[in-house]
């Protein structure tokens, strides 16, 4: 337990088909008509080679493929991949009022996929996974995707994305339960949740100034790295402190005055 009856939380996740990097989804189909493809990583059901075995039901950890009794097929998130070919986004992050989807190019290395997966240590999963990603401003890197067959305005649009700046240059994003192995490729940026009558009221032990501590916030904090980084607190209470600043200066250029 990690809270108090009174101290209940809710928290909205919204969750979508990973597409990861190592999917247990495509070694559990017995036709193979699972596949992941290699031009954008974007984890498909060839609906021509679908038995209706539906051991990818049960073999997806995230319970992200649903079975069409009426088809008897199965079926996922295509991550709206017609639009993705088209330069378009994804339906979900394009008609979100909240603007809380971000897409973005990641470019990573194959080979080291494997590697990444087998990690002793549940904890160290996140930082092994991180391991995979390339610099897309690395000149070897650039030189090497080239050589690839990697087009250029890919590679600025890696260098442009903003899913690799929240993941890699400022740690905010983190993937959703690391300990399954299957290299999850949508994160999440874990919510501050402050409440602000409550913390007035002294619910809340504060930091500086009127907001409150990072470590008392009303979603415990071990609920979280539980959830995001294999029980490792560390990536979420830096991920956390760092939108709390961000937070303090953003209040006292709106709120405050301050200049």
């Amino acid at each position: 337990m990690y809270g108090q009856f009174e101290n209940t939380f809710m928290m909205y996740l919204p969750r979508l088909c990973e597409h990861c990097l190592n999917p247990s989804c495509v070694a559990t189909c017995p036709s193979g008509a699972i596949y992941k493809r290699e031009e954008d990583g974007i984890v498909l059901i060839d609906q021509d080679k679908c038995r209706g075995w539906r051991l990818c039901i049960s073999g997806c950890p995230y319970k992200k493929i649903y079975f069409n009794w009426k088809s008897g097929k199965s079926e996922k998130c295509i991550f709206c991949y017609p639009r993705i070919e088209s330069g378009q986004p994804t339906v979900c992050s394009e008609t979100c009022v909240g603007r809380i989807r971000y897409l973005g190019v990641l470019l990573y290395d194959a080979d080291r996929i494997e590697e990444a997966a087998s990690t002793e240590r549940e904890v160290d999963l996140y930082e092994r996974q991180c391991e995979v990603f390339l610099d897309p401003h690395d000149p070897s890197v650039i030189e090497e995707a080239l050589k690839q067959g990697i087009p250029q305005n890919v590679i600025e649009a890696a260098q442009r994305s903003p899913v690799y700046k929240m993941a890699m240059d400022w740690k905010l994003a983190l993937p959703l339960h690391p300990e399954y192995r299957t290299l999850p490729m949508v994160w999440y940026v874990p919510p501050l949740s402050p409440i602000q009558s409550y913390a007035d009221a002294g619910g809340l032990p504060k930091s500086e100034g009127v907001l409150p501590a990072i470590e008392s916030l009303r979603i415990p904090v071990q609920y979280l790295a539980n959830m995001l980084s294999a029980g490792d607190t560390g990536p979420v209470l830096r991920a956390l402190k760092r939108m709390m600043a961000m937070r303090h200066y953003m209040r006292s250029q709106t709120v405050e005055g301050v200049t």
